[in-house]
């Protein structure tokens, strides 16, 4: 056997790609790693190592790898493959054994023998870089047999999803975002919470969990008031049931005679159902619950107890889009074993119920609650039940059974009108019933709850019954099908003559009464204003950009090295302008050393081009030429040869192009008239302006293919005043 003890992988560097880039659209880790001596030693050559890798992680078979079929990795690993291939899939399995989103990967040869480049989707830097140092030493552990690899992948599998639930979206959020994305809604993570801004600049919407920047916190304080959205409910119809709030346990007592027994004790503005207490007979019990309930808010309400379960329905924009039922919990004496050891081996032992976010079902613990229900049994945690004693542990818990099929249209109407006369666009609306199918008079069943932000998990993962699309009914709620959420968004990237082109563009576009947003090699500016500079990235302005709630269209120069090292900022943008390609510019720093790789990662900017947008390439050159088939959308040609062959068929099947003369620029089409523009003469030596026309060329081409009216272009075109540094073209 191969002496592997004394072998090692090094992670030479780390590099974070935050968005599309030239492996893939998403964002990506891109990690050099240095194998060493363990070049020498593929796969097949270390014995034993397919049987461990499978027995550790089985779900492997799933990667189809080069063979596009199942099975296809494991086949690589037994014909012998190297450490580097092998991280990528551990990376990609062990995060997505711990829930977390992923998918694309690709190990290549470095730039000397033993080093390499593995490149992972990364929703979260720190979480993917983890799970990659993970997957090395799962590897090595493999190779080296020196431990049980079975145990120790299931112990990373769990520090991950720790670290997940740390540092990802959360579950109700991460819904929302999917469905949105699904739909091509791009989103932008602002915080290390749950804010989200979904789409961008002016056509923005943000959301928090279920509350968007619509949710009123006026309707917000109201609904964690319980007394006042019941007497504002009860103002419009809406059934409820009758209580007061109360300052004592002897005013708690007094109510609940005055009310009838049984009654509920609640907190008046609590919250997950903490020091809620249900069908309550006694002066005992009822001041018992004043005492743990006054614990959980700022005051106590007493009310008459409905008979029923408990249901939570989940209001969309006035629609009821879901609902789920509570569950009544017992269990079932053995004459053996206490209440307390029954609750552990008959019902915290099912699958469903845990402290993670994947189980539907919390475990039961015997809290105040409990050994109340208990207590009216005249039992404790402590008593041994007979056999086949029933004892109730809770009445009301674990709202995750799925009824959403079952709601009656009466039962729906009610729910959302008490969403509306609270105010609210996403609510959680609770209600006691006997039979969620029939009308709520028909059976005295009352709303007692309408809460903000709630929460979704109980109707994406239930306990039974259907998961429903829950974050598909929010993100259609927020953009309706049809609605626009991007903004004009104009790429520019090139060798040279990006920071005028830019200028020009955004210059254009303020002509037609729009806030622009550009950033460019100069700074940041918003309409007419220059930011101070900030020292910020490339990358960064251009997010900055896009964040921008003012910003009604944008224009984003990017330069090649950002482009390798941080991606774009954008995920799709209406118009993308490549202006030329020097193929010898290379970068020898990140392993960049021949033209298709710098084709690679100039193509980024047609790749990302939306099917309804428009490339702007220059036919002059090459390397833009070859881009034209990699754009979803239009093509537009821009050129100072009247004689392009590229330009002539491009025309002929129909395509648009400017050609750019000494004297005019010229826009034309096989569906249009052609129109000139003069070359503007510059205002004090009365000769052309030394600033290229290649670069007007391009700009009216981008302006062209944003429609705006030939007029303003033309206009623009013999405004705008080029600076020094425009000028030099760079």
């Amino acid at each position: 056997m191969p002496q592997l003890l004394d072998k090692s992988i090094e992670i030479l560097s780390v590099k974070h790609l935050r968005g599309p880039n030239m492996w893939t659209y998403h964002p990506v880790i891109e990690v050099w790693i240095d194998i060493g001596e363990l070049e020498d030693y593929p796969s097949n050559l270390i014995p034993g190592f397919y049987d461990r890798l499978v027995k550790a992680l089985p779900s492997l078979v799933e990667h189809r790898c080069s063979y596009g079929e199942t099975g296809g990795f494991l086949k690589r690993v037994e014909e012998g493959t190297w450490p580097a291939h092998i991280m990528e899939h551990l990376t990609l399995e062990l995060q997505n054994l711990a829930g977390i989103p992923g998918g694309f990967g690709k190990a290549r040869d470095g730039d000397r023998r033993g080093v390499y480049k593995v490149m992972v989707s990364a929703i979260n830097e720190e979480v993917t870089l983890t799970a990659l140092k993970y997957a090395r030493d799962l590897y090595l552990a493999l190779a080296q047999d020196n431990q049980d690899c079975l145990a120790l992948s299931k112990d990373i599998i769990e520090k991950l999803r720790d670290l997940g639930d740390d540092l990802l979206l959360g579950p109700s959020t991460a819904c929302i975002v999917n469905a949105a994305e699904e739909r091509g809604i791009p989103s932008i993570r602002l915080s290390e919470g749950n804010l989200v801004q979904l789409g961008y600049g002016a056509k923005q919407r943000r959301i928090w969990t279920a509350e968007t920047d619509q949710t009123s916190a006026i309707a917000e304080t109201i609904s964690r008031d319980k007394d006042l959205t019941k007497s504002l409910l009860r103002s419009a119809g809406v059934p409820t049931p009758e209580g007061r709030t109360v300052t004592s346990p002897d005013d708690a007592w007094e109510a609940a005679q005055d009310i009838g027994l049984p009654v509920v004790v609640k907190p008046i503005d609590g919250n997950h159902g903490r020091g809620v207490f249900i069908n309550l007979y006694t002066q005992q019990e009822i001041e018992a619950a004043y005492a743990v309930a006054i614990d959980e808010g700022s005051e106590v309400l007493v009310e008459r107890h409905i008979v029923g379960d408990e249901h939570r329905l989940l209001v969309v924009g006035n629609k009821v889009v879901a609902a789920a039922k509570g569950e009544t919990v017992w269990v079932t004496g053995d004459g053996k074993h206490t209440v307390r050891e029954l609750i552990q081996i008959q019902i915290n032992s099912d699958p469903r119920r845990g402290t993670a976010e994947e189980h539907p079902l919390n475990p039961v613990r015997i809290d105040s609650a409990v050994e109340l229900e208990l207590a009216r049994q005249k039992l404790t945690g402590d008593s041994v039940p007979a056999l086949d004693h029933k004892v109730l542990i809770q009445s009301n818990g674990n709202v995750a059974f799925d009824v959403t099929d079952l709601v009656h249209p009466d039962v729906a109407s009610q729910v959302a009108l008490a969403a509306r006369v609270v105010g609210l666009e996403i609510a959680g609306v609770d209600l006691v019933a006997q039979d969620i199918s029939r009308p709520l008079a028909e059976q005295n069943a009352a709303i007692v709850e309408v809460n903000a932000g709630p929460g979704l998990l109980m109707h994406l993962k239930p306990a039974s019954g259907k998961p429903q699309p829950v974050g598909k009914e929010i993100a259609n709620h927020l953009f309706p099908p049809g609605a626009d959420f991007r903004v004009p968004l104009v790429g520019i990237c090139g060798q040279s003559g990006k920071t005028p082109v830019a200028e020009m563009v955004a210059h254009f576009l303020r002509l037609t009464n729009v806030y622009v947003g550009l950033s460019c090699s100069k700074g940041l500016f918003f309409g007419s204003r220059a930011i101070p500079n900030t020292n910020s990235s490339n990358w960064e302005n251009a997010r900055r950009t896009l964040l921008n709630r003012a910003v009604e269209a944008a224009v984003i120069e990017n330069n090649h090295l950002s482009m390798l090292i941080e991606g774009l900022a954008y995920d799709r943008c209406q118009v993308g302008v490549v202006l030329n390609v020097d193929p010898k510019a290379n970068f020898p720093e990140y392993a960049i050393y021949d033209e298709d790789q710098v084709f690679s990662v100039v193509r980024t900017q047609i790749d990302v081009v939306l099917p309804t947008g428009i490339g702007v390439l220059n036919a002059d050159d090459a390397m833009c030429v070859q881009m034209a088939e990699l754009c979803d959308g239009e093509v537009i040609f821009f050129s100072e040869n009247p004689e392009s062959e590229v330009v002539k068929t491009h025309i002929q099947n129909g395509g648009r192009a400017v050609l750019v003369g000494k004297q005019q620029i010229t826009l034309k089409s096989g569906k249009l008239d052609q129109k000139s523009i003069p070359v503007p003469r510059h205002s004090e030596s009365n000769t052309t302006t030394p600033w290229k026309t290649m670069n007007l060329g391009a700009a009216i081409a981008a302006a062209w293919a944003l429609d705006i009216p030939f007029n303003v272009i033309e206009a623009g075109a013999q405004t705008f005043v080029p600076d020094a540094t425009t000028i030099t073209g760079a």
